[in-house]
């Protein structure tokens, strides 16, 4: 099972950084996601290739007719909030209402409810684990927030399952699909990611693509985005992670494509037998 998404989000939608942190500093910006999210559309098409998409609700507001386009096309919509807060820096109200100001916006311009959510910066950790509780409260059925290795945001080293799963907190049951990771001399690693993916090799990304039974990929439209500025505060270790490998991720993703079968999240969640899917219990 391999599942193709994308994070819809602006290439200045960096968290835990100081001009990047609000509204009022993202409006400072160029704005460059709509033609970077057409890029992408254009690329699947080419491809026949379908994924499901996770959008900014402050993205969707500001760009209308954008997420009808994603969804006319084939592709699959879910939720990955208001305004790109790790959930750690919230309160559970705060992000409730977040939460919901995203699925209004999107519900009201798809007409249909819309039932998947990926946090910002995979940031469900063991500290907000609540957030599931708001997730079904909510009429969320499926997430894709785990992130199980070491991460800056967010990250659960000790999730117990490399593949899609149930989570079950004070009652409430949720079906997750967590980002997939392999071991490398011990440690938890990703290869299928955003910055993750631009930085291995392909060969490499290759080589456990072919054997791994389940496949997480997350990208972003900034991913394929060699024309992007470049933020002037930035130290050496976060530009180097937000810019490396810029020039070869397309054409990664395109050979991966086209060697591997990929499809969306509701292909994948349908063809699972969710009876009888393990549990990781919080």
């Amino acid at each position: 099972m391999r599942i193709l998404t994308f994070d819809i989000e602006d290439w200045y939608h960096f968290l835990e950084h100081r001009s990047t942190q609000s509204e009022l500093q993202w409006k400072n910006f160029e704005p460059r996601v709509r033609q970077n999210t057409e890029n992408i559309l254009s690329f699947l098409e080419a491809h026949q290739q379908k994924a499901t998409f996770f959008v900014i609700g402050w993205i969707a507001k500001r760009n209308p007719g954008m997420v009808k386009d994603i969804a006319d096309a084939g592709h699959e919509i879910g939720l990955h909030s208001y305004g790109h807060q790790l959930i750690w820096q919230q309160s559970r109200d705060d992000f409730r209402q977040d939460l919901l100001r995203n699925i209004g916006i999107l519900e009201d311009q798809l007409g249909y409810k819309v039932d998947k959510y990926r946090a910002p910066g995979f940031s469900i950790k063991r500290s907000t684990l609540w957030a599931f509780e708001v997730l079904a409260e909510t009429g969320i059925q499926t997430d894709a927030s785990i992130f199980p290795a070491l991460r800056a945001h967010g990250g659960m080293p000790s999730f117990p399952f490399n593949y899609p799963c149930l989570v079950e907190r004070n009652g409430i049951m949720i079906k997750e699909f967590p980002t997939n990771y392999i071991n490398l001399a011990g440690i938890r690693t990703v290869l299928t990611g955003g910055g993750y993916f631009r930085f291995w090799p392909y060969n490499v990304i290759r080589h456990y693509t072919k054997s791994a039974p389940y496949v997480m990929t997350y990208f972003h439209p900034r991913d394929f985005d060699l024309g992007q500025p470049v933020l002037s505060d930035f130290g050496p270790y976060r530009r180097f992670r937000a810019y490396y490998g810029l020039k070869s991720s397309q054409s990664k993703l395109e050979q991966l494509i086209r060697e591997f079968k990929f499809t969306d999240m509701r292909t994948a969640e349908a063809s699972i037998d969710w009876g009888s899917t393990p549990v990781a219990r919080f």
